[in-house]
């Protein structure tokens, strides 16, 4: 689908195509009202589900994580087997709802190099649960921490009181109303009548003293509790632009511009260096890694993109040090087609496996390319994004939009892609063979206010974007991107982060 026109060489699904989903909203959480001024702090920076879908993480650029639970699955489970018999299709859309949140990071001073570091989160990644706790990696410009949430019994002491059933001897029960105070001495005796005489004041009975419930611990109550297990430190010179957990489970690797680290989960002090490019002279430095991740089932073989728009494949089996790649993915330069801008609007921004692992998805800032790993020729899929910007790439230079680095996604089935755009739109391609599926929705309670109709011709047609602007792209607001979004891992549902709002939406 190279524009549109080409098909998939081993699609998710093959045979006819499926027809185009309807985006429907679901939920909005922390929904701006009109005219309210939004926090630096609170825009959300990173998203993402976990492996079964009950969990949502987002990272905002205060350094805190938010997490959020399925509730509707809970809820409709008892059910779901009886529904599936009846062939009978669960109405009720996908709901979250907010489980905690704490401060993951801090922002710090370097003093050695003078430089701040930012607190904001660029990345998180879901690990393994265990025991009920939820394990989560987030990660700011250098420092990489490991999270375990687990739900805590709040414990209280019951209250001290008499327990008129059960007095000792014949003393009368000592009465919980209060008193009038009366002055005392400093060893607790009475002004009022001398020592000598004895007492019928019910507080000292003569029989003895009354029965006291002792203070029980109870745990009436649970509540969330964050605790940072380890801190993953001083591994990295330049910013961290990714994490990424093995499917090992005991690993997981950091990427930064120059570099890509593998660490053991359980081991904070030291990592192994698996990739370096950085060149003996720095003026020699001609592409940086702008993101890594790991294959989906194979622990051995991880991918990293380049600046120069390219996707590497390495194996960890080869030498451990990955100085070669085992695969390169690029796609060859038009002739006479390179411009001032051509190396910038290359750059791939992220990429991302597919479930199967038999393909990946890279964002440039024009285009969504689908690769085949079996395939090293070029990709098997390309989509139009940005298209109508190329006309205005010296505005967006000047003003540095040019550099936004947009996110991909795939459905867990493979069957399609999102990415997003500027406006708070973002858009979602069919990729199965023959599909002409390029829809534009906003992040918004009412998606499809900015739905670009279908083009009934697949070919070069597919993933034009007009999107209610011109050919030049007026109309469109440059200030409000969507730059984060992820899609459910098993069912058409979408997660999109619009500023400090994350939007959820359903098909």
């Amino acid at each position: 689908m190279n524009g549109g026109g080409e098909g998939l060489a081993a699609p998710a699904t093959s045979g006819a195509a499926t027809a185009p989903l309807d985006w429907k909203f679901s939920q909005v959480f922390g929904e701006r009202t009109a005219g309210e001024e939004v926090q630096e702090v609170d825009i959300i920076s990173a998203i993402e589900f976990d492996r079964t879908g009950d969990h949502l993480a987002t990272g905002d650029r205060g350094g805190r994580v938010v997490l959020f639970e399925r509730t509707d699955a809970k809820e409709n489970g008892a059910h779901r087997k009886d529904l599936e018999r009846m062939d009978y299709s669960m109405s009720k859309h996908p709901e979250f709802r907010y489980k905690t949140e704490f401060q993951s990071h801090e922002p710090e001073f370097d003093y050695l190099k003078s430089l701040e570091i930012e607190e904001k989160i660029n990345k998180i990644r879901w690990c393994q649960t265990a025991n009920g706790a939820l394990f989560l990696l987030s990660t700011n410009d250098k420092t990489i921490k490991f999270w375990k949430v687990q739900e805590k019994k709040v414990k209280k002491l019951s209250e001290i009181n008499v327990d008129q059933s059960k007095s000792l001897g014949n003393g009368p029960v000592v009465d919980s109303t209060p008193e009038i105070s009366k002055p005392y001495l400093a060893n607790g005796v009475c002004k009022d009548k001398p020592i000598s005489f004895p007492s019928n004041d019910s507080s000292i009975p003569s029989g003895g003293f009354p029965s006291l419930r002792m203070p029980v611990v109870t745990s009436p109550e649970t509540s969330l509790l964050a605790r940072c297990r380890r801190v993953y430190a001083h591994a990295h010179d330049y910013h961290i632009n990714s994490i990424s957990n093995n499917s090992d489970g005991e690993t997981f690797i950091s990427a930064d511009d120059l570099r890509i680290n593998l660490w053991n989960l359980e081991i904070s002090s030291q990592s192994f260096n698996i990739v370096d490019v950085k060149p003996t002279n720095m003026e020699d430095l001609t592409e940086v890694i702008t993101s890594a991740e790991f294959h989906p089932t194979h622990c051995n073989t991880l991918a990293y993109s380049s600046s120069k728009g390219s996707i590497r494949l390495i194996d960890l089996r080869q030498s451990a040090l990955c100085d070669n790649h085992s695969k390169l993915f690029e796609e060859q330069e038009a002739p006479g087609s390179r411009s001032f801008f051509t190396e910038i609007i290359a750059s791939i921004s992220d990429i991302k496996f597919a479930k199967n692992g038999r393909h990946i998805l890279s964002r440039d800032y024009m285009t969504l390319k689908l690769w085949d790993i079996n395939m090293d020729s070029g990709p098997v899929a390309s989509f139009q994004v940005h298209e109508y910007l190329r006309p205005k790439l010296c505005d967006l230079y000047e003003n540095d939009s040019i550099f936004d680095k947009f996110e991909c996604c795939l459905s867990g089935d493979g069957v399609r892609v999102a990415t997003g755009s500027y406006s708070n739109l973002f858009r979602v391609f069919g990729c199965s063979e023959g599909s002409t599926e390029a829809t534009t929705l906003e992040a918004s309670k009412n998606p499809m206010r900015r739905q670009v109709q279908t083009p009934s011709r697949p070919a070069r047609s597919l993933g034009a974007d007009n999107s209610g602007a011109d050919t030049n792209g007026n109309g469109f607001d440059f200030t409000t991107k969507l730059l984060h979004l992820a899609w459910h891992p098993t069912e058409n549902s979408l997660a999109c982060a619009a500023s400090n709002s994350l939007y959820m939406y359903y098909a």
